[in-house]
């Protein structure tokens, strides 16, 4: 939809007798004018062939895990992505916990994750029995902080022979699961030598990151294993679905297995040669993947234009920070953000009812994970930065029909 154009010089503070909620809201109305809402935080832009292609689904009959849909969505996820091969699930969640049993994560082994993510993140971790070890994150993209993640590893990590353990706990630390949080990269280089020197797996969870890129390459590319979603709220969505990124033809074929129960095809004997899961994603929902990934470069191009409005409009307003991609890659901006200055973070609770009084579907950003009650006595790092971001954060919405 067309939206009016933002003022040329926002003034750099709210106004003498304005309060900051009133500030906020008229930059939200120079974006968004309130007549045309409200505004959902996330939602699917259907367009293209989705249609025609979950029609010819329904009239083949193979609406189910068997299809050519899957096959053609996951070859373009390859395309687009850079990635060796690319394996479809039925969820986000799913994909993640395949990562974690192909990265060699056991009962009592424990992965570094940070606290600043969505739940599944530390529920796929803890599915194969395993401990999250929460490791805190830096203000400008909101991943994995290298600099705290080495100094903590450098305190807590015992090397026993080629198995780095965590002293405090004895117990082997298997994996460092980075999130690239609202679609912004983290900083995959030092990352991965930070993991390589420790000879931990290095995991990625992309699940809100399709399309974006750390240094040359997609993200999703730079680890062993990575994890994407297309929950309905994404980018691009199946409606309900995931995949598994790997440059190892092992490990892909191993996640094929893996994810639809194991089955041996034994001289048309259906047959099963190990404890399984029913993962596959179903070609319908594929069907409606393929389109969504022929109008990806659409998609991607809104969202920044929205984003660009986020980031003029709250640019220069005092209280607020615009929470935009890093110098080290580009984000897909899958979720807008700011930042509440210290002074503002009391107010936040305020502010978010006032926005969705208006018709601005905003939220604060999660909970952190070792504040949840399953997740209270799990090892940690110390973590000043995700709980002050988690404090002050609001996301704004973010649909790519916006713009």
């Amino acid at each position: 939809m067309s939206r009016p154009a933002l003022a040329a010089e926002p003034p750099s503070v709210p106004a003498e007798n304005d309060t900051f909620i009133a500030a906020v809201l008229e930059r939200m109305a120079a974006v968004l004018p309130p007549e045309s809402g409200p505004y959902p935080l996330h939602e699917p832009q259907i367009d293209g062939a989705a249609w025609s292609y979950v029609k010819d689904c329904l009239d083949s009959g193979w609406v189910s895990s068997v299809g050519e849909y899957v096959r053609w969505f996951e070859e373009k996820l390859v395309e687009i992505t850079g990635a060796g091969h690319a394996i479809a699930t039925v969820s986000g969640t799913s994909a993640l916990h395949v990562c974690m049993l192909l990265a060699g994560v056991e009962r009592d082994d424990e992965v570094l994750v940070p606290p600043l993510t969505f739940v599944a993140s530390a529920n796929a971790i803890q599915y194969c029995g395993a401990h999250p070890h929460f490791v805190d994150i830096e203000p400008i993209s909101l991943g994995v902080d290298p600099d705290a993640l080495e100094a903590h590893l450098e305190r807590i990590a015992e090397m026993r022979g080629d198995v780095c353990y965590n002293a405090q706990t004895g117990r082997p630390i298997r994996g460092l699961l980075v999130v690239h949080c609202f679609g912004h990269p983290a900083r995959m280089a030092e990352l991965a030598a930070i993991a390589a020197r420790f000879n931990i797996t290095l995991i990625e969870d992309a699940a809100e990151a399709l399309g974006s890129t750390a240094g040359n390459r997609s993200a999703g590319c730079h680890g062993k294993l990575a994890a994407l979603s297309f929950n309905g709220n994404k980018t691009v969505t199946t409606g309900g679905g995931g995949a598994i990124l790997t440059d190892d033809p092992v490990l892909a074929e191993r996640a094929a297995h893996l994810t639809t129960t194991a089955r041996v095809d034994d001289n048309g004997v259906m047959a099963h040669d190990m404890v399984a899961f029913n993962y596959r994603m179903p070609n319908i929902n594929a069907a409606l993947g393929c389109a969504q990934l022929e109008q990806l470069p659409a998609l991607l191009d809104s969202k920044r234009q929205l984003a660009v409005r986020w980031r003029e409009a709250f640019a220069g307003l005092g209280g607020v920070r615009f929470i935009d991609e890093p110098s080290w890659g580009g984000s897909n901006f899958w979720l807008n953000a700011l930042s509440l200055d210290p002074p503002y973070a009391a107010q936040r609770p305020q502010l978010l009812s006032a926005l969705n009084q208006a018709g601005y579907h905003c939220r604060p950003f999660w909970t952190p994970l070792h504040r949840l009650p399953m997740y209270q006595n799990q090892p940690m790092a110390p973590v000043p930065v995700a709980n002050d971001l988690a404090a002050r954060g609001v996301n704004l919405p973010s649909s790519a029909g916006l713009v």
